[in-house]
């Protein structure tokens, strides 16, 4: 296709997610007004957060817990992501193994049950969230990445699940593109999902509990204080004993956070309903969550009403961690995204994208949660998903309950969780390496896979970057 047709394709696309605008938005709640008193007060109303509100009720229904959200639940990560809910807790197993090997059998199992354990609460609680167990093709859309597939495979075998080698051929008949040289197909432990539906779905199962949550409520300081911590907004304040914070990429409330977590951009493009003759042309019957194997790649998967989400490969970083709404839209990016789109789908040439945005990622350089203490113990933070967080989040929720109420479990006792990843540098430092990284990642894809100076300095250093 033509650059301008390109750009035509996405060009009366509405500038804002997908997930968000649909007819389920619910009404929102109100702002916290006034001084109130908890025992914990939960900040930020993105999965992360959600899960710590409901499940700290469930442990202990008198604990007095209450959510602030600065804009909307699920305006964040949480409503901007692709939906992809993975068991891993470690931002896949090849990333696991890289850093916690010895505990892989043990993080590949709580991965597990936490999969589950999700699965049984969207049923529990009646959260309709278009669930679809449908696991994951991972395509090879060059040569040199089809000897990476064996060893997909193997790792996902090593840790119990079902995987298979997929020749080009059989990668082409299940989802017909001429892109693809072969694929990784895990069909257990990946879902697809609506993750605003699912934020949605929590909110109401936690007010149903009993927390108390609040919209419109950015909280612009948190302190320490006598007897726990103050957490302050526009319209009011909340004294509680213990705080979590869950605020994924948005500016860190305690100094603890800002040496590890970045705000990197993604973005995203949807189709308009592909209808009969143009789904079928794609065939993709068992509907699974696809992703490529470059450094730089992709993400895609059908929604309900059969559109293609395609997102992915661009990850930008802005100088000093720049954030807000000027950056969900990057013309650049979207352009790319169809290019590729339509060259990895040619059969779809015509298509309109219905949707297109931008969201910041909370980037660490460990690529999964990260855990920790600040204020004197008494706010606990997880942080920095980097990505795979739909399904991990609960697990980061349950994390950061154990650490604000000082449990000794299997699960604070974990590396992971008592480790910190290593830090970004600061600024000017940060841009040039973020940069420099994109840039050689690129390099790499073109030198079919082969890392130059600069990532394997980086991987030395367990800052292994993949966008």
């Amino acid at each position: 296709m033509q650059p301008a047709a390109i750009r035509r394709s996405y060009a009366d696309a509405e500038p804002r997610p997908f997930w968000l605008d649909q007819d389920a938005v619910p009404e929102p709640e109100p702002p916290l007004e006034g001084e109130q008193e908890a025992d914990l007060v939960v900040v930020g109303g993105g999965l992360t957060g959600l899960w710590t509100a409901l499940l700290a009720r469930e442990q202990d229904p008198a604990r007095e817990v209450v959510l602030v959200e600065g804009e909307r639940i699920a305006f964040g990560a949480s409503g901007r992501n692709g939906g992809f809910m993975d068991a891993s807790l470690t931002h896949g197993i090849e990333n696991g193994v890289a850093r916690w090997p010895d505990e892989m059998p043990e993080l590949e199992r709580l991965g597990r049950e936490n999969f589950e354990a999700i699965k049984q609460a969207m049923r529990r609680h009646g959260i309709e969230a278009g669930f679809e167990e449908t696991g994951e093709l991972a395509f090879a859309t060059a040569p040199h990445q089809v000897e990476w597939i064996p060893e997909m495979v193997e790792a996902a075998r090593e840790y119990g699940w079902r995987a298979e080698s997929w020749s080009a051929e059989r990668a082409r008949q299940e989802v017909r593109s001429p892109t693809y040289h072969g694929a990784a197909h895990v069909p257990d432990g990946r879902a697809v999902v609506d993750p605003a539906r699912l934020a949605w779905g929590l909110a109401a199962a936690a007010r149903r509990a009993g927390a108390r949550v609040y919209e419109g409520s950015r909280v612009t300081s948190l302190e320490r204080t006598n007897g726990g911590v103050r957490a302050t907004t526009a319209s009011g304040s909340v004294r509680a004993r213990r705080a979590v914070l869950a605020t994924s990429a948005f500016p860190p409330l305690v100094r603890a956070i800002r040496r590890y977590v970045v705000p990197v951009y993604d973005y995203v493009l949807v189709t308009e309903p592909l209808g009969a003759s143009r789904r079928e042309s794609l065939g993709w019957p068992r509907r699974q969550g696809l992703t490529d194997l470059g450094n730089q790649f992709h993400y895609y998967r059908l929604t309900s009403d059969d559109r293609v989400l395609w997102g992915g490969y661009d990850a930008v970083y802005n100088f000093r961690n720049g954030m807000g709404p000027h950056l969900d839209e990057r013309p650049a990016s979207f352009e790319l995204l169809a290019t590729h789109f339509f060259e990895t789908f040619p059969q779809l040439e015509g298509v309109r994208f219905s949707h297109r945005w931008g969201g910041a990622i909370d980037t660490c350089s460990r690529f999964s949660v990260m855990f920790g203490k600040a204020l004197g113990g008494r706010a606990v933070y997880a942080v920095g998903y980097t990505g795979l967080g739909v399904a991990a989040s609960r697990f980061g929720a349950q994390v950061a309950l154990d650490l604000a109420d000082g449990r000794d479990t299997e699960r604070t006792r974990l590396g992971l969780v008592r480790g910190k990843p290593v830090p970004f540098p600061p600024e000017p430092l940060r841009w040039a390496g973020i940069t420099l990284t994109r840039r050689a990642l690129a390099k790499a894809d073109r030198r079919e896979g082969r890392r130059g100076p600069w990532l394997r300095t980086l991987d030395r250093l367990g800052m292994g970057f993949d966008s």
